[in-house]
């Protein structure tokens, strides 16, 4: 049978006339609006309540400039600045004689007469002391 035979004759349109419902995408768009719209006064009216239930107080004056600091521990301002001073100051300490703690005797004297001491004198060594048996060796009795 022939499958054409059947077919009713119908004009060709150049689009799908049942997919798309030009009332219902007027509709969407009009919601859209209508939401967009509705966010906007809510916003407004929200933002007049707060001013007349939360008022910022008086303005303030320009000539009252006042800083108070907050308190301590504050934030460097200068941190270059401050790590080329802590830098000169350990310098100093490195390169120069002091005492450590004077009670016990305790001094402190710059590295490099400290390293031409040490090639003089020779590094320290620990005195002779008994040998030690190997962890692996049990000793006799167990």
């Amino acid at each position: 049978m022939d499958e054409r035979a059947g077919e009713t004759a119908q004009p060709k349109r150049g689009y799908e006339s049942a997919d798309v419902s030009l009332g219902r995408l007027f509709a969407f768009g009009a919601g859209v609006v209508g939401l967009v719209i509705f966010g906007v006064v809510v916003s407004a009216l929200a933002f007049h309540f707060f001013v007349r239930r939360q008022p910022l107080g008086p303005p303030a004056s320009p000539f009252e400039n006042v800083r108070q600091l907050p308190p301590e521990p504050r934030l460097q301002t200068e941190a270059p600045q401050d790590l080329r001073q802590y830098r000169a100051d350990q310098d100093k300490i490195l390169e120069s004689y002091g005492w450590v703690d004077q009670k016990a005797n305790v001094v402190r004297i710059p590295v490099d007469r400290a390293m031409d001491i040490l090639l003089q004198r020779g590094y320290p060594v620990r005195g002779s002391m008994p040998a030690k048996t190997p962890a692996h060796v049990v000793p006799p009795g167990r």
